[in-house]
């Protein structure tokens, strides 16, 4: 199923003991896959008292240490810059992969055009799906949403839980930027399309391929299922956006979305209108505050103007070998 050769590397950033049970839970599904990973690395995000109790703890994982700026960005470079395998996986810390996944993902280097592969991000809702939630914006809680492809299949950009890279391609451009992205519960994001847009143009004539057989399931807990963190989260996710446009071009960076906004959230709409029940009518409200509060934040972040360079932040193994 596998390239045969290929070497895998998983990489999970931690940056807090208040999740240890889903990070362990990571980890464990991790150590189960069908076809064993090579490495396995724990990245610890500024967190003295993490690493010690991982380090107590947890057998058969590499801890490392972030030695970037903090935030999840120079977590994962921090990952990239000791990993071994040709091929880097990143697993987020709250999510658990299915026992192929790892198979799954290898599957697809078998094409030496292939850079990077990512898979499906499925939700696991701890006090269930709101009713008023739209199947369409599940990336505001980090997870597939309705509109990807259903099939194998070339893609802009890949979901952060679940996505892997050739090690040589994320050196090639010199890692993810660390301007951009999560720093502890900070909701910004974004860090990963801008490195798939960066890839891309680096290797023209590569692929980032899309393999939804290659499954994780997402721990969603009760504080993402409310407005005020979805609001939130759409501001957010728009302020991303502009910054990514600011350094890609608004042309690739929103390529995907103008797409989105055309056909996925008209269909959406589509639905909810023609639905009697009242659920579906607070999905239609949920679909128009969304799309609102997202572009609300773009605009807020094309006023704000551009940050400083935040490419790397020390001159690593990755950021030697950047163009």
């Amino acid at each position: 199923m596998s390239a045969p050769g290929t070497t895998l590397s998983v990489v999970i950033c931690a940056y807090t003991t208040d999740r240890w049970d889903d990070l362990s839970a990571a980890i464990e599904s991790v150590q189960a896959q069908r076809e064993p990973v090579d490495e396995l690395l724990l990245v610890v995000d500024h967190c003295p008292e993490l690493a010690a109790r991982a380090r107590a703890e947890m057998c058969g994982v590499r801890i490392v240490t972030n030695r970037e700026r903090q935030g999840l960005s120079g977590a994962r470079n921090s990952g990239v810059d000791v990993a071994c395998g040709d091929v880097v996986a990143f697993l987020d810390d709250d999510a658990v992969a299915d026992p192929d996944w790892s198979g799954r993902l290898l599957s697809g280097y078998r094409d030496p055009r292939v850079l990077g592969v990512g898979g499906l991000v499925r939700p696991w809702w701890e006090t269930g799906r709101p009713a008023w939630f739209p199947p369409e914006f599940d990336w505001v809680v980090g997870c597939s949403y309705r509109g990807l492809p259903q099939h194998r299949s070339a893609v802009r950009n890949f979901i952060g839980a679940n996505m892997s890279f050739r090690r040589s391609e994320l050196l090639a451009v010199g890692g993810f930027r660390t301007d951009l992205g999560r720093v502890g519960s900070r909701p910004l994001g974004c860090e990963e399309t801008e490195l798939c847009l960066r890839v891309s143009a680096h290797n023209p004539d590569g692929v980032l391929l899309y393999e939804p057989t290659a499954a994780v399931r997402h721990h969603v807990p009760r504080a993402r299922t409310s407005w005020a963190y979805f609001r939130s989260r759409c501001f957010a996710e728009g302020l991303s956006k502009a910054a990514v446009a600011r350094h890609a071009g608004a042309g690739p960076a929103l390529a995907s979305e103008r797409t989105y906004l055309r056909s996925t959230i008209p269909h959406a709409l589509a639905r909810g209108l023609r639905s009697r029940a009242g659920t579906h009518r607070s999905t239609v409200v949920a679909l128009a505050t969304g799309v609102g509060a997202t572009l609300l934040g773009y605009g807020t972040g094309r006023l704000r103007g551009t940050p400083r360079d935040g490419r790397r932040d020390r001159a690593g193994p990755a950021a030697r070998g950047a163009p």
